[in-house]
């Protein structure tokens, strides 16, 4: 037999209310009974409770007897990363603490922000956009060029006084080892 919900919260060190928002939100489980087993219950509140959300009281509360819920990797290695981004020292893998992973992300809050910030502004563009207009601005370029022999052949012949044919075939065979040599310049857009 458990405890009754008044009797947890005296025991918890919290008020009635809290129990009972813990129970209608699914922190903690209530027994068939109807009581509330308190082994159980520390370990669940110990585990889903924010600590920066914690408010301290007079007693304090017990500490949850079960292990702490494993983090994944990616998501230490991403912490370490934006604190070391921002200057902050980076702990070692096993030594995170709750306060640091909430500096780091503060940290990409105020990256975001200023991000959308700069979008607003006009001073950031859409990446994807940028790149896709760069590559029909280069095609078009390139069409302009490659349709440019055929256009200025007769009207160069006829001041060169050569044969307007011949005089097409050299500026097309010139024309394309240079757009052949353009295309060797790769631009990257970071």
């Amino acid at each position: 037999m458990g405890l009754s919900r008044r009797a947890y919260a005296r025991h918890r060190g919290v008020s009635d209310m809290a129990v009972r928002k813990a129970i209608a939100s699914g922190r903690i489980a209530v027994e068939e009974d109807g009581t509330i087993d308190p082994d159980k219950a520390d370990r669940a509140w110990g585990s889903s409770s924010d600590p920066a959300q914690v408010r301290t009281v007079s007693k304090p509360a017990p500490q949850p007897r079960g292990t702490p819920r494993q983090v994944p990797i990616a998501a230490v290695e991403a912490v370490r990363e934006t604190l070391r981004e921002s200057g902050e020292p980076a702990p070692a893998a096993g030594n995170m603490t709750f306060v640091q992973a909430r500096i780091a992300n503060e940290v990409i809050k105020a990256q975001e922000r200023r991000i959308r910030l700069g979008k607003l502004k006009g001073d950031l563009v859409d990446r994807s956009r940028t790149v896709a207009t760069v590559f029909a601005l280069a095609r078009r370029e390139r069409d302009a060029w490659v349709q440019w022999p055929a256009r200025a052949a007769a009207l160069i012949a006829a001041e060169l006084q050569v044969d307007p044919h011949r005089m097409e075939q050299v500026l097309e065979s010139h024309v394309r080892r240079h757009l052949e040599e353009l295309a060797e310049i790769g631009i990257e857009l970071r």
